[in-house]
């Protein structure tokens, strides 16, 4: 009798925690998904077709990477209860206010046109011209958002993540050699040797991985929801989780790529798409319909990113919870992003996929000036108070920041000096 007792209370235990967490999860997840976008689909497909299996073990490398960086923004959030670009203009002022947020604006408005390239080469394949999609496209995402409440577009976003795992059944349609998949992409190795395109896809890969506008992104989700201090430790779950679910996805599409186009040279997922429907038709139309919903929810999130940054310069009413009417410039902000973005796809022979591979390096380029104001943050006592960094963590952070220091910096030296590595 008394097992059965601690039975029902464990179970009812472990009921209320996991009801807890429905509650509270969200921005974790749906920024870590969200960076899988239509820049990342290509990346991890080119990535698969150039390197097969054998980058595998760098991509596992991400999954600390990514939860370390966005963790940061759940604690700096809950406390502040600020949003990212709020938190530096009071940090550290004006001028490096402006230098970060110009960063954010430059690198969301090119990454969001990559999304609309995506999701206009993906409904392509099914015959969609590109201006009925960017026309269609715009208006879901409006209607997504003008509803005036967070909750119902976390929930709508979060259906989108779960689409986003329709990668992982191409991948077993296709029968890879799971000896080939774990013996080449468990074993740290650089496949090709050193040279400028091995560094060109490791950038990209932590580009697509992690990105500026993601901490803005998080960081003002978190203050929009509500979350509290004693919510920090569901926040950190939820971000662990979307940050293990965005690298397993990353990887099917590399095994997905890797086992059927090896040695093609990728320069699209919609491209991925077509050829892998030679070859199998159902997992070509997978990778076309995540192509799609992966620059949806990326221009979704984006597009917010900095419409709540600009919100927060500028005093402007922006929180999800508010109608049109009560916050008419944080609106305007999401539909011009989005409306211009999708303008340039439209553009004829617009060089469209040499801005989606660029993009990812350009963000991860980028990237350690916004982990230094990060780590910075995190790091005021008179603000954070016993929720600052740990010794630890400004270890691990800055570890971050330096290796991606190094990365670029090899990346430049082989674009200067090509032989330089052989």
């Amino acid at each position: 009798m008394n097992f059965f007792a601690r039975l029902y209370y464990w179970l009812r235990k472990a009921w209320k925690a996991v009801a807890l967490y429905l509650v509270i999860a969200g921005p974790g997840l749906v920024v870590m998904v969200a960076d899988n976008d239509a820049g990342g689909i290509t990346t991890y497909a080119a990535t698969g077709a150039k390197y097969g299996y054998h980058l595998i073990w760098f991509l596992l490398l991400l999954i600390p990477v990514a939860y370390y960086v966005q963790e940061m923004t759940v604690r700096l959030g809950a406390v502040t209860k600020r949003g990212h670009a709020e938190a530096i203009f009071d940090g550290f002022g004006a001028f490096w206010g402006w230098f970060s947020l110009l960063d954010l604006m430059i690198v969301d408005w090119l990454t969001l046109v990559t999304e609309f390239v995506g999701m206009t080469a993906a409904l392509a394949i099914f015959g969609m011209p590109p201006w009925a999609t960017v026309i269609a496209v715009i208006v879901l995402m409006m209607v997504i958002v003008l509803n005036g409440r967070y909750w119902t577009f976390e929930k709508l976003a979060l259906l989108f993540c779960a689409l986003n795992l329709v990668y992982i059944p191409g991948a077993f349609l296709v029968h890879p050699s799971m000896k080939a998949v774990l013996h080449d992409g468990l074993i740290p190795n650089f496949a090709g040797g050193f040279n400028g395109q091995l560094f060109f896809f490791l950038m990209a890969n932590i580009g697509t991985t992690i990105a500026p506008w993601m901490l803005f992104f998080q960081q003002s989700a978190v203050v929009d929801k509500g979350m509290q201090e004693k919510d920090i430790p569901w926040g950190r779950f939820d971000t662990l989780l979307g940050s293990i679910i965005t690298v397993v996805v990353a990887i099917f599409i590399v095994v997905v790529t890797g086992t059927v186009l090896p040695g093609v040279d990728i320069t699209s997922a919609a491209q991925a798409s077509q050829q892998l429907m030679g070859t199998n038709r159902w997992v070509g139309t997978f990778l076309a319909i995540g192509l799609f919903d992966a620059g949806l929810l990326g221009a979704i999130c984006i597009s917010l990113a900095s419409s709540w940054a600009f919100g927060e310069i500028f005093g402007w009413a922006h929180s999800l919870n508010t109608k049109i009417r009560e916050a008419p410039w944080f609106y305007a902000t999401y539909l011009l992003m989005l409306a211009t973005a999708g303008a340039i796809v439209l553009i004829p022979k617009a060089p469209l996929v040499l801005i989606t591979l660029f993009v990812q390096v350009v963000a991860v380029t980028l990237l350690p000036a916004a982990l230094v104001f990060l780590i910075l943050l995190l790091n005021d006592e008179a603000t954070m108070g016993e929720r600052r960094n740990t010794l630890v963590q400004n270890l691990i952070g800055g570890g971050i920041v330096v290796s991606i220091i190094i990365l670029s910096t090899l990346y430049g030296i082989t674009v200067l000096f090509p032989g330089y590595f052989q």
